[in-house]
């Protein structure tokens, strides 16, 4: 193992305070930039972003990558690239273990794409140790479903999805092909939770399908030769927003040819079908597993700091761990106390507004001033269907939430992703790359087709 490489052996050239970010998705990344503006380059702290990937994407796109809607490579930004635009350091490596008396981090090694090692295995010490590391799929212990259901978690997974989705669309056009039949078994598509997420992917695959069929891909019949089921095990398909939104969520879904199946738990998921409650086969050339979520199991080993049952690290409203001040967590893998009983969801805006949070916070840790407490302010949730709009509530316009949907959900919608891209890059390339996105969609195919 390296000793604690450069962080410690070139301390003398830096500020005595080292900040280290592990993670870096919205909150993370939007940390370290805002830190590095702030403190790194002002030479008040020393800011360090760790993460396993050398490119950041933002996951709520991961559906439109999934479905063939966007190529992911044009959405990525490079950690380094930002780290030395923005006054901070990054490190690629994932999480091992944590010495809280020594106040250091391991970070494990790299390797390339033959298993050689890249970059060994490291120490990186730290003042203050910041936890921003996302979260993982919960499968619940249901049986086949790690083995036979894909998680959405990364471009990876999103590749992965649309490769068998093209392969899947493959076999039955050239079993039509062979056997000349009219009909086929249609391709089966099972999405397991109707979340934002399922509920997402379901509307953008009926898109994507129809536009395989206006590009000739394949002879096949975008109604009668796909079945995309949604399952859900609540009595509605967005369980954690209002009626009204479920309700209509769910009869747009029926006007895209969606088969929702409410009320239904799924016991085993197996290579061609996945298994219902009621014992009910159903058949299932691809199943996608989007009903939960939960911390890495890297959290549940680090040194005493204390996570609940889904391994979420348990924080103060300072953002503190409850077992070392030195240590913060944020995003998907906190769990921190709402201002009602029990604690916030894992949702994009939580971890948007902490990161803005810590920024003005660990800049009084560093100046030695009280920290303040977090508050959130709930922005409202916006659900996208792709070309039918958008619907949702937005908060703060009057005293409670406001249901919007038409073309001005569908602009805010938009306008999320972009506010996103500004904080990390700022206005002017936020612009550029609105523009070469947008003129790549009247370039290129709006659908991938390889």
């Amino acid at each position: 193992m390296a000793s604690i490489d450069r962080h410690t052996a070139s301390s003398t050239h830096y500020a005595s305070h080292r900040i280290v970010i592990v993670g870096g998705g919205v909150g993370g990344l939007g940390l370290a930039t805002r830190l590095g503006e702030s403190l790194g380059k002002s030479g008040q702290a020393r800011i360090v972003l760790v993460d396993r990937s050398p490119t950041h994407f933002w996951k709520p796109l991961l559906h439109e990558a999934a479905s063939g809607q966007i190529d992911p490579a044009t959405h990525q930004l490079q950690y380094a690239v930002q780290a030395r635009r923005h006054g901070f350091e990054f490190e690629q490596g994932s999480l091992q273990s944590l010495d809280r008396a020594q106040r250091r981090i391991t970070i494990g090694a790299t390797r390339d794409a033959d298993g050689r090692e890249v970059l060994p295995e490291r120490d990186i010490a730290f003042d203050t140790l910041v936890l921003a590391m996302g979260s993982v799929t919960n499968y619940f212990g249901v049986q086949g479903a790690a083995e036979h259901a894909l998680p959405l978690e990364s471009v990876t997974h999103a590749e992965s999805f649309r490769r068998k989705l093209l392969d899947a669309c493959t076999r039955a056009n050239h079993a039509r092909r062979v056997s000349g039949a009219q009909h086929v078994q249609p391709v089966s598509i099972n999405i397991i939770g109707a979340g934002a997420t399922g509920v997402e992917l379901a509307a953008a695959l009926r898109d994507s399908i129809r536009l395989m069929h206006r590009y000739s891909l394949f002879a096949l019949d975008p109604e009668r030769d796909f079945c995309i089921r949604l399952i859900e095990g609540t009595d509605r398909v967005l369980p954690a927003l209002s009626q009204r939104i479920s309700a209509r969520a769910q009869r747009i879904l029926g006007g895209l040819g969606v088969d929702v199946l409410t009320n239904t738990r799924i016991t085993e998921v197996r290579e061609a079908a996945v298994r219902t409650h009621d014992g009910k086969q159903l058949a299932s050339d691809i199943a996608i597993w989007t009903a939960g979520i939960a911390g890495p199991p890297v959290l549940r080993t680090l040194d005493g700091i204390e996570v609940n049952r889904n391994a979420q690290v348990l924080v103060s409203r300072t953002l503190q761990t409850t077992t070392d001040a030195n240590v913060f967590a944020l995003g998907d893998c906190a769990a921190c106390p709402s201002h009602a009983d029990g604690f916030l969801a894992p949702r994009a805006q939580v971890a948007h507004q902490q990161a803005m949070f810590l920024a003005r916070a660990l800049k009084c840790r560093v100046g030695g001033e009280t920290l303040p407490e977090f508050t959130y302010r709930d922005a409202g949730t916006l659900v996208g269907f792709g070309d039918v709009g958008t619907i949702g509530s937005l908060s703060g316009l009057r005293e409670r939430p406001v249901f919007v949907d038409g073309w001005f959900a569908t602009v805010v919608y938009r306008l999320i992703y972009r506010r996103h891209v500004m904080t990390l890059t700022g206005f002017a390339r936020m612009t550029l790359d609105t523009a070469s996105h947008w003129l790549r969609r009247r370039v290129h195919p709006v659908i991938r087709l390889h």
